[in-house]
């Protein structure tokens, strides 16, 4: 009999089972995938470290946070930075002085603010993300940077989205072209995958299983579980299935030393299907440019059951129903959620084990008593 069955082999999952290890417990990972490491997942490709799911950076300012995964892994000091290609022009992103200065000519933090002053529509109380982006920028910089980008990721007008979705861009009047605000950051040496062996070290795990409510057999393995799954599909979708937006991601192997010169560069443009393009070895800041690189193309796509559920769509309907799940989550008080898909929200990769080291915290301190 395990003290604890951890249903999702990602970051909330495996730190929880490294915790609960490291403190006496005796943990079973199950994952439905036939890897561990969730959407971090990292794959050695030909020498490349590749982001099998897109590119992951972590940062974060929390410096305990950065403390703990550096216990698992020493990092390199990658500091992102992206660029746009619309209507065949390359910009600077995220927004600041020398993306101001492409469109606009001008030089100056001052000669920013005056025509950001100007070019702001004065909206006092935002409803929505293309509010909100137009009352900090204008149409001009929204209209390249944010509009078609946004239909194409979400597949519905930004009129129709939260603000909450374009405030972690960062806007800024100098040239620091930081994609992140954060004081630590950087890639893990030799890909996330092996923060993840680490975290998995002598604890147990079963890859390619499929945990359901109804499966009655992973039920009496376990004292208690924690699901990092998605609960909606967890109840079966007794009412309803949550919306998300996935992602088909396209590898390609290139015969050549090096394809656009960064790692990721953004495409706007609604006619363009793609949202991104990552060149991975630009995440390797030390990597030999020989002649071979592989790069992967962004295709955002409707969430259907099957794919991969990437980023939850917070709506007032989805909030809702999300709502009515936990209320039924609350009928079974031997499962703990965790993580963005058992909580339905985006976070970022330091929340993420922030919120699984409380989870910890908070169980060994209900087990004591």
């Amino acid at each position: 009999m395990y003290d604890y069955l951890i249903v999702g082999a990602g970051l909330f999952g495996s730190v929880c089972a490294r915790e609960l290890t490291d403190n006496g417990k005796k943990c079973l990972v199950i994952d439905k995938r036939n890897h561990i490491g969730g959407n971090c997942y990292t794959e050695n490709i030909n020498g490349i470290i590749v982001h099998k799911y897109g590119p992951h950076i972590f940062h974060t300012s929390n410096e305990n946070i950065w403390n703990y995964i550096n216990r698992y892994s020493s990092f390199n000091n990658y500091i992102h930075k992206v660029k746009v290609i619309y209507h065949n022009k390359i910009y600077s992103f995220p927004i600041n002085l020398y993306t101001m200065h492409q469109l606009w000519g001008i030089k100056t933090p001052e000669e920013a603010k005056v025509m950001l002053k100007e070019k702001r529509i004065d909206i006092k109380t935002p409803k929505n993300l293309e509010e909100w982006a137009l009352s900090q920028v204008g149409e001009d910089l929204y209209n390249i940077f944010i509009k078609e980008y946004t239909i194409k990721q979400w597949s519905r007008s930004p009129q129709k989205l939260p603000c909450s979705i374009i405030k972690r861009i960062p806007i800024r009047l100098n040239f620091n072209d930081n994609y992140f605000n954060d004081k630590y950051q950087g890639i893990p040496v030799n890909g996330f995958t092996k923060i993840f062996l680490e975290l998995l070290r002598n604890i147990d795990i079963n890859l390619n299983i499929k945990f359901s409510i109804e499966n009655e057999k992973y039920f009496r393995v376990a004292r208690k579980i924690i699901y990092t799954g998605a609960i909606d599909e967890l109840f079966n979708y007794k009412y309803g299935m949550l919306e998300y937006r996935s992602l088909l991601f396209e590898h390609e192997i290139i015969n050549i030393a090096d394809f656009q010169g960064t790692a990721v560069v953004n495409y706007p443009e609604l006619s363009i299907p793609y949202t991104r393009i990552i060149e991975h070895k630009h995440f390797e800041i030390d990597k030999n440019f020989n002649n071979i690189t592989i790069i992967t193309r962004e295709y955002p796509q409707f969430f259907n059951g099957e794919n991969i559920p990437c980023y939850p769509v917070n709506d007032k309907r989805n909030i809702m129903l999300y709502n009515k799940y936990r209320k039924l989550a609350k009928s079974y008080p031997n499962i703990i959620f965790g993580g963005r898909l058992g909580e339905y929200r985006y976070y970022d990769m330091d929340k993420v084990i922030l919120s699984a080291l409380n989870c910890v915290k908070k169980e060994l301190n209900i087990v004591k008593t």
